[in-house]
């Protein structure tokens, strides 16, 4: 069941991922490629409102490219607390935002600069992600990317993830998870509480018990049962 869950999910993937590259180097030739950007913002806010991160699974281009092309190559550390935190997201939105609006002022106007300076940031961007990602964890970009964090925020109560006493806390869901999250620690409150969970289910198909749930009220029910 898992194996074919990782393979749903890399044929997702196999059909976002190509608009890095369409934008991160086409656009250098094309700027108008750049605009794409802004689609992609859009949706990531968009999904965010209703069903929480799930963007950030196999919508997000770029998520699709860290775990197609960089996980393989990676050291997959464990992520640094320094990532996760508050006020690294916020100077990060404010920073990525701040260059992309002054390169829109100093363009007046013109939409091919205007293009270009939106392909300028994701290519930097992407690089840097590239990086962070050989050296400690594919998905390092994630919890810092600006628009992950406008989702992380509107994140909140969509679709969370329910977890059942029968948990044992074996810790498969943290191991499967491409976040890093650790769904076993919920297992008290019943609820993962973390915004950063982009629903792509792994956990739930790793988990040998079936404690883990979309599903509103998996968690008491199974513990009912299990009582």
């Amino acid at each position: 069941m898992l194996k074919k869950k990782q393979k749903q999910r890399k044929l997702k993937q196999s059909i976002t991922w190509v608009g890095v590259p369409l934008v991160a180097i086409l656009g250098w030739f094309y700027p108008w490629l750049g605009f794409l950007l802004l689609g992609c913002m859009a949706g990531s806010v968009g999904v965010a409102v209703f069903r929480g991160r799930a963007w950030c699974d196999w919508m997000c281009p770029r998520g699709a490219f860290f775990d197609l092309f960089i996980r393989p190559l990676s050291r997959e550390k464990t992520i640094p607390v320094f990532f996760r935190s508050r006020l690294v997201r916020v100077v990060m939105l404010v920073l990525i935002f701040t260059m992309i609006g002054v390169q829109w002022y100093l363009a007046e106007g013109n939409v091919a600069a205007m293009g270009l300076a939106l392909v300028r940031i994701l290519t930097v961007t992407t690089l840097v992600g590239i990086i962070l990602g050989l050296i400690i964890h594919p998905r390092i970009w994630c919890h810092i990317c600006p628009m992950g964090t406008l989702g992380h925020w509107f994140a909140q109560g969509k679709e969370p993830l329910s977890i059942s006493r029968v948990c044992t806390e074996c810790e498969a869901c943290a191991r499967i998870c491409p976040m890093q999250l650790k769904p076993y620690e919920y297992r008290l409150d019943g609820t993962m509480m973390d915004n950063d969970c982009i629903k792509c289910g792994l956990c739930v198909t790793a988990c040998p018990r079936r404690a883990l749930s979309f599903s509103s009220g998996h968690g008491e029910k199974a513990a009912h049962l299990a009582g």
